[in-house]
């Protein structure tokens, strides 16, 4: 008994459940028979020496001939459509593009051939596409990551990558994923939010930003916390406007997400293993390798890992104003979390030690989440004033509190300012910076949207 036949047995193919348009159903199988036959009737040797413009009109008529003998009864919109997406199958993700075309999506995330959902405006919601069957979602799959020249198969049932568009991509395929292959895409707007983008939709508070944009000027290091979609890689690419134009910045990421908006940027990537298992360039070899390049700051995509310790030196010996990101729950979390990836990079710090690299090397946490109805806020801005017998010291500067949702469903509050008037504002005085005092005011605003 094959691999394949085995996998068959333990896991059966997705279904199409009673929720599946069959016409739908059914125009996806003859888009993929047309689809077959259009491939046995091209000369696949000869695609790379052909023009562009020839070899489309090439494929189109040839689609033509094939939608005429195989559907002649089919009406003329069903032909157009047939047409239009029989070059996406060809040339592009199948079912996906016409997703992939629209800016309103941020995720695409495919379940089954029966179940793909997006993520528009903040919230998860049917597609209304489907696939064939599971071998017509397998192939689109392949061609995904054939073309950022990686490989999937049952030795290598998983693939992390990044499309050439920015987007980030997830695939899983049996045995590891149960119910048969899944894809999940992470996309990047072609234009990255501005900061006035988020004070606008009232993500943040723009006495939050003028705070946030002195504090960067004035090279202090803060950490952006998170959960998953929570904003923090939007609100990074957002503040790095306000780094100085004549600072030279270094990134290192696991997964190129980042959009910096900013002229002088060195960009640097991880590197899986190959499948020998070699070849492996780790996030804490690329922060290592950054302090080499000249720096005035670095940012790091999102630390998981024994390069935090690398990022805390880098922070703590003239790298002041460095940034980064980190999944936590809370401000107090993210700095637990610290703890614990500074202890996997091999060195037994005692934790007073770690606790006091951390606090002499970031001052300020910012912490985003997702609320209800999908919208994302600034939670807190904290200072990190030390350590004491209780762990860190942090104040609170600025805060948003949720106090309901409305009728839709939609999370409803107000940033409030506590009056605490942090202790690194005598390095913004010193580098000629002033706030207006009425900022630390303690007061609260509430959000109507």
């Amino acid at each position: 008994m094959t691999s394949m036949q085995s996998r068959t047995i333990m896991s059966p193919p997705a279904q199409a459940g009673p929720d599946v348009d069959e016409q739908e159903l059914a125009y996806q199988k003859l888009k993929v028979h047309i689809h077959e036959r259009l491939v046995d009737s091209i000369d696949l040797s000869m695609l790379a020496h052909v023009p562009e413009k020839e070899l489309t009109d090439e494929i189109q008529g040839l689609a033509a001939d094939v939608v005429r003998e195989e559907a002649p009864e089919i009406t003329d919109n069903i032909r157009e459509r047939l047409l239009d997406e029989i070059f996406d199958e060809v040339f592009g993700l199948g079912p996906l593009e016409a997703l992939m075309r629209d800016d309103e999506v941020c995720d695409v995330l495919v379940n089954n051939p029966y179940e793909v959902y997006v993520e528009r405006r903040g919230r998860i919601e049917p597609s209304g596409v489907i696939f064939a069957d599971e071998p017509h979602l397998m192939r689109i799959i392949q061609r995904i990551v054939s073309r950022v020249g990686r490989r999937i198969d049952e030795v290598s049932p998983l693939v992390d990558a990044r499309l050439p568009d920015g987007s980030r991509i997830n695939a899983v395929i049996p045995p590891l994923a149960l119910d048969g292959p899944t894809l999940s895409i992470r996309r990047f707007g072609r234009n990255p939010l501005q900061i006035e983008d988020l004070i606008e939709c009232d993500s943040i508070h723009r006495d939050i930003v003028d705070f946030l944009a002195a504090a960067i000027d004035a090279r202090i290091s803060f950490l952006i916390s998170g959960g998953t979609g929570a904003g923090k890689t939007t609100l990074l690419n957002a503040l790095t406007k306000f780094i100085p134009s004549d600072e030279r910045i270094v990134s290192v990421e696991d997964s190129a997400e980042l959009q910096l908006q900013h002229r002088h940027v060195v960009r640097m990537e991880t590197r899986p293993p190959n499948n020998e298992g070699a070849g492996e360039i780790t996030p804490r070899a690329l922060v290592r390798n950054s302090l080499r390049m000249r720096p005035d700051r670095i940012i790091i995509g999102e630390v998981r890992g024994a390069e935090a310790l690398d990022m805390l030196q880098a922070m703590n010996t003239g790298h002041e104003g460095s940034l980064t990101t980190v999944h936590a729950n809370d401000s107090r979390d993210a700095l637990q979390r610290l703890e614990l990836m500074v202890a996997m990079s091999g060195f037994e710090l005692p934790i007073p030690v770690v606790r006091q690299y951390i606090s002499s090397g970031m001052s300020l946490i910012v912490h985003l989440a997702r609320l209800k109805g999908g919208v994302r806020r600034v939670m807190q801005v904290s200072e990190i004033l030390g350590v004491n017998d209780n762990g860190f010291h942090i104040e609170d500067i600025f805060g948003f509190e949720q106090t309901g949702v409305d009728e839709l469903g939609i999370a409803q509050g107000e940033f409030y300012f506590t009056g605490y008037r942090p202790m690194c504002l005598s390095r913004l005085r010193a580098a000629g910076l002033r706030l207006p005092d009425e900022i630390f005011d303690k007061r609260r605003i509430p959000v109507k949207t």
